[in-house]
C-alpha cells in the first residue's frame, strides 16, 4: 500500500509542478469560462481525426489520444479506437516505464510471492507491463467500442488555469459518446475495473476487495493527473521554446 501511495503522490506532484509552470505562462489568465464545445458531426471520420502536432510529451510520453476541443467533433470508428489503444500499449516508452515500476516494487518487496533476484524482477516487469497494456486496451479500445464512447481527451487550450485544470481532472467522470454528447465516462471506470479484475491473475498477494478498490482508484487518479499534463503541455513547451530563443538571442549579441 505504501508503494502505491508513493506512486500516486509522485505523479500528482509532477503534474502539479507542470501546472504551476503553465500558470506563470498562461496567455489568458483573466478568462474563467471553458471554450464552447463545437457541434458534433455524427458521420464516421473517413480519415484519422486531427491530433496534436506533438505525439509525445517531453519527447517521451505517448500523446496519441489528445484532440483539440476547438476542432469540430468527428466520431472515431472502432478500428481507430483500437489503433490508439495499440499505440499506447506497445509504444517503446511502455517498456522502460514497466522496468522502473518493477524496480520500485522489487525494492519494496511488493507481492513477496514473486521472490527476489532476477526471477522476481522479471516477474514484476511482466506484471507492470501487463497492467499498462490491459488497462490501455480496455479503456481506449474494447470498452469504448462496446459502449460507443470516445476515448480521447479533448483539450481546451484556453481559459483560466483553474478552469482548465478543473476541466482536465473531471474528464475521468465525463466522456463524449459517438454522437458527440457528454456522458458518464463508463470507459474509464469500467475499463479500469475490468483491468484490475484481470490483474488478479498475476497478483496472488493482492486479490481482496480493498486491494482491488485501491488499485482502481489509483489508476483513475493517475489518468486524471495525466490529463492535466496533456492540457498544459503546449504551454510548457512554449515556455521552454521562448527561453531557448532568448538564450540564443543573447548569445548572438
Amino acid at each position: 500500500m505504501a508503494g502505491h501511495t508513493r506512486r500516486l503522490v509522485s505523479v500528482a506532484l509532477g503534474c502539479f509542478l507542470l501546472t504551476g509552470l503553465a500558470v506563470a505562462q498562461s496567455e489568458s489568465p483573466g478568462s474563467s469560462s471553458p471554450a464552447p464545445v463545437a457541434p458534433a458531426v455524427v458521420a464516421p471520420a473517413t480519415e484519422a481525426p486531427a491530433t496534436p502536432e506533438d505525439k509525445r510529451i517531453f519527447g517521451v510520453l505517448p500523446n496519441y489520444r489528445t484532440a483539440e476541443a476547438s476542432i469540430p467533433f468527428a466520431l472515431l470508428t472502432a478500428r481507430q479506437k483500437f489503433t490508439i489503444a495499440f499505440k499506447d500499449s506497445f509504444d517503446w516508452p511502455v517498456y522502460p516505464t514497466s522496468a522502473a515500476f518493477a524496480t520500485l516494487y522489487q525494492l519494496e518487496n511488493q507481492n513477496p510471492s514473486f521472490g527476489q533476484g532476477m526471477s522476481g524482477y522479471a516477474t514484476r516487469v511482466a506484471a507492470a507491463y501487463g497492467d499498462q497494456m490491459v488497462g490501455n486496451m480496455m479503456t481506449e479500445g474494447i470498452v469504448p467500442s462496446l459502449l460507443h464512447q470516445d476515448p480521447r481527451y479533448f483539450r481546451l487550450g484556453e481559459g483560466s488555469v483553474r478552469s482548465r485544470a478543473r476541466y482536465a481532472l473531471t474528464r475521468i467522470f465525463v466522456a463524449r459518446s459517438d454522437s458527440g454528447r457528454n456522458t458518464f465516462n463508463f470507459a474509464e471506470w469500467g475499463g479500469n475495473a475490468a483491468a484490475v479484475a484481470l490483474s488478479n491473475a498475476w497478483y496472488p498477494d493482492t486479490r481482496d476487495v480493498s486491494d482491488n478498490v485501491q488499485k482502481l482508484l489509483i489508476q483513475c487518479a493517475t489518468d486524471a493527473f495525466s490529463q492535466v499534463l496533456k492540457e498544459f503541455w503546449p504551454d510548457v513547451k512554449r515556455h521552454f521554446k521562448k527561453k531557448h530563443e532568448e538564450v540564443e538571442t543573447a548569445a548572438a549579441r
